[in-house]
C-alpha cells in the first residue's frame, strides 16, 4: 500500500495531506528511466570494454591457437628448405661430380610457381589474413616442385650409377694371363728393339712371357668383334670391343675359345698362348686401343695388384730390352 504524505500548513495550522499530480509522476517516473539507462549504459560499456561474450572469447582462443599452429608450420618449412638446400648441394657437388654429369641449372631449381592467380579459388573465399595463407601456400608450392626436380635428379643419378657400373667393368683392367709373381713381363709398351729387325722400333704393347697353351683371359666386359689368323705380323689374333672407345688386342696366340659377335666378361678365357706370326718365343702381345689411339697397357692392371706390385711392373715395362714380336 503506498505511503500517504502530509506537509504542515502555516496558514491554517494543520497537517495537510500532499496532493501528487500526474505531471509529478510522469517526471519522477522519467527521471528514473534516465538514471536507469545511464547506469546500464555505463555497466554495458564497462562489460565490452573489459569482458568478451562467449563466442567471442571462443573465436579469440582459436585465432590465438591458428596463429601458434601457423608459426610451427613456418618453422617446418625453414627447416624442409634447409633439408633441401643441404640435398641440392650434395646432388651438385658429390654426386653428379662423381658420375661426371653437369650439376641442374640454379634457374631450373628456383623457378617460379605462378603468381596470384594460381590461388584465386582460395582469395575468392575472402580470408581475413589472406597474405598470410597465401605465402605459406607459396612456399609449400615451391618447395614441392623442387622435391619433384630432385626425385627426377636421382632417377638420372641412378641411371649413371647404372652406366658407370657397366663402363668399370668393361674398362680393361687386370693382366691378360696369370702373373701373380709378376715374372711374365718380357717387354713393354715404347721404343723396343725388334727381334728379327734388329732395329729400334715403336712396340705398340706389352708382351707377356709363357709358356704355349696357357689361358689368356679378358681384361674386361665386352663383344669380340676380331677373330682371324696371320701367317705374318700378330698370327693368331682376337679383338674385343668394350665400348667406351676401348678395344683390346690379344696376338700370337695358340688357340681361340671365342667367335666373332661373342659377348665376353672379365676374366673369362678366350684363347691360349702360342707362338704364331711374327714371333720369336711362345708369348702373348696385348694392345689397348683407346678412340683409335693405342696406349700404355701397363697403367690398365690396377683391378689385380696394388701399389707396390703395380711399381714393380712399371719398372719392367720401362726398360729398353728387345720385343719378343
Amino acid at each position: 500500500m503506498a505511503r500517504i504524505k502530509y506537509y504542515y500548513d502555516t496558514e491554517t495550522c494543520k497537517y495537510e495531506r500532499v496532493k501528487v499530480t500526474t505531471w509529478d509522476m510522469t517526471m519522477n517516473l522519467l527521471g528514473f528511466l534516465v538514471v536507469s539507462a545511464a547506469i546500464s549504459i555505463g555497466i554495458l560499456s564497462l562489460y565490452f570494454n573489459y569482458f568478451d561474450s562467449p563466442k567471442e572469447a571462443l573465436l579469440k582462443k582459436e585465432n590465438e591457437e591458428l596463429q601458434y599452429f601457423y608459426e610451427i608450420l613456418e618453422k617446418e618449412i625453414d627447416q624442409s628448405n634447409q633439408m633441401m638446400t643441404a640435398l641440392q648441394d650434395r646432388d651438385d657437388n658429390v654426386y653428379r661430380v662423381i658420375f661426371e654429369a653437369e650439376p641442374i641449372p640454379s634457374t631450373v631449381r628456383s623457378a617460379g610457381i605462378g603468381g596470384s592467380e594460381r590461388y584465386k579459388s582460395l582469395l575468392e573465399k575472402g580470408i581475413e589474413k589472406e597474405e598470410m595463407v597465401l605465402t605459406a601456400f607459396q612456399r609449400i608450392n615451391k618447395l614441392k616442385k623442387q622435391m619433384y626436380i630432385q626425385t627426377k635428379s636421382y632417377d638420372e643419378i641412378f641411371q649413371l650409377a647404372k652406366d658407370k657400373g657397366r663402363m668399370l667393368a668393361a674398362i680393361p683392367a687386370i693382366q691378360p694371363i696369370a702373373n701373380r709373381e709378376l715374372n711374365r713381363l718380357a717387354s713393354g709398351f715404347g721404343m723396343r728393339m725388334h727381334p728379327i729387325l734388329k732395329t729400334k722400333r715403336m712396340h705398340t704393347g706389352c708382351d707377356f712371357s709363357a709358356p704355349k697353351g696357357t689361358p689368356i683371359y679378358a681384361t674386361g666386359d665386352g663383344k669380340v668383334i676380331t677373330v682371324k689368323t696371320n701367317f705374318g705380323g700378330y698370327g693368331k689374333e682376337v679383338e674385343i670391343d668394350h665400348g667406351y672407345g676401348f678395344i683390346t688386342k690379344y696376338a700370337h696366340m695358340d688357340k681361340f675359345d671365342v667367335k666373332v659377335g661373342q659377348k665376353i666378361k672379365r676374366g673369362e678365357c678366350i684363347g691360349y698362348v702360342g707362338n704364331t706370326g711374327r714371333s720369336t718365343a711362345p708369348h702373348l702381345h696385348y694392345e689397348i686401343i683407346k678412340d683409335g689411339k693405342k696406349i700404355n697397357p701397363v697403367h690398365y692392371f690396377y683391378k689385380d695388384i696394388n701399389e707396390d706390385e703395380y711399381e714393380k711392373l712399371l719398372e719392367l715395362a720401362s726398360r729398353e730390352n728387345q720385343s719378343l714380336s
